[in-house]
Parts: structure tokens; C-alpha cells; sequence
């Protein structure tokens, strides 16, 4: 089994909201779509713990994003993962807690990582573990449709 992680931070404010959210891109698409990819762990870290408090809402998505929310769908089918973690501020406050939930479904394309801190401005850190799997043209061919149907539904 080949596992490959992605680490990042996101500290942007997209649409001059005044709270912390952004977007990254996780490069992932092959020229033949016979790689696939599971997500195996998703981990969320504040940027400087202990020193004030946040709540860290993390999504990945299949699809580009153009916002990012602390809002969780789970009847959103192009969402892959989501991830809560917050932590109040002070150094040993002992109130730090994550909540992780993903889906075991398989995907051939670039991934997207939203996240927001719904407390205020923190950035955040996020840890990716990705099972990479060799698709057979079937699972190819399945993988790469459902990633054409949720491109072209309308929004």
C-alpha cells in the first residue's frame, strides 16, 4: 500500500469577510486516470495554539470551490471530507476537540481543501494521508465520470 500525505496551511480571508477561510489545491490528476486515491487520516492543527482560541471548520472537496464556509453539507456529493477542531485559548486549557468524519471514496483528480475558523481570524494547519490505488479501466472509466457529473451540474 502507497500512502502519500499533503500538509498546508490556509490564513486568508477570501471576500474580505474579516474572519480566516481560503482554499487550497491538491495536484493529484494523471494524464491517463489509473491512479487513484482514498483518504486515509485528515488531521486539523491551529497555527499558534495556546495562544488564542479558534474553531477550525475544514471541508475537501472533489470540484474547484469558490468560497469557503463553516457551513457541512452531508448530502453534498462532491464533498469528500470534513473536519472540526477548536481549541480556546490559554495554554493548558484542556478544552481542545476534533471531530473528523470521510467518506471511503475512491478519486482520480485534484482535490480541494477549504477551511474557515468560525471563531475569528486563526489560521489553520491540515494533514492529509491518501491510500494511492492502481484503478482498472472500469474503475477509471467510474471515477472519472462521476468527477464530469459534478463539474457540469449547476451550481
Amino acid at each position: 500500500m502507497v500512502v502519500k500525505s499533503f500538509r498546508g496551511k490556509i490564513a486568508g480571508d477570501l471576500g474580505g469577510t474579516g474572519k480566516m477561510n481560503g482554499i487550497d489545491t491538491i495536484s493529484l490528476s494523471t494524464n491517463n486516470g489509473s491512479t487513484g486515491y482514498r483518504i486515509k487520516k485528515f488531521q486539523l492543527f491551529g497555527a499558534e495554539p495556546g495562544i488564542s482560541g479558534f474553531e477550525l471548520v475544514a471541508k475537501i472537496f472533489s470540484i474547484p470551490q469558490t468560497s469557503a464556509t463553516g457551513a457541512v453539507d452531508f448530502s453534498d456529493n462532491t464533498l469528500l471530507a470534513s473536519a472540526y477542531y477548536a481549541d480556546s485559548s490559554g495554554v493548558g486549557s484542556g478544552e481542545a476537540n476534533a471531530t473528523i468524519v470521510f467518506d471511503n471514496m475512491t478519486f482520480n483528480q485534484d482535490i480541494y481543501v477549504t477551511m474557515v475558523d468560525s471563531n475569528g481570524t486563526q489560521p489553520g494547519n491540515y494533514y492529509i494521508e491518501l491510500e494511492q490505488v492502481k484503478l482498472n479501466l472500469d474503475e477509471n472509466t467510474v471515477a472519472t465520470l462521476k468527477d464530469i457529473r459534478n463539474i457540469t451540474q449547476p451550481a
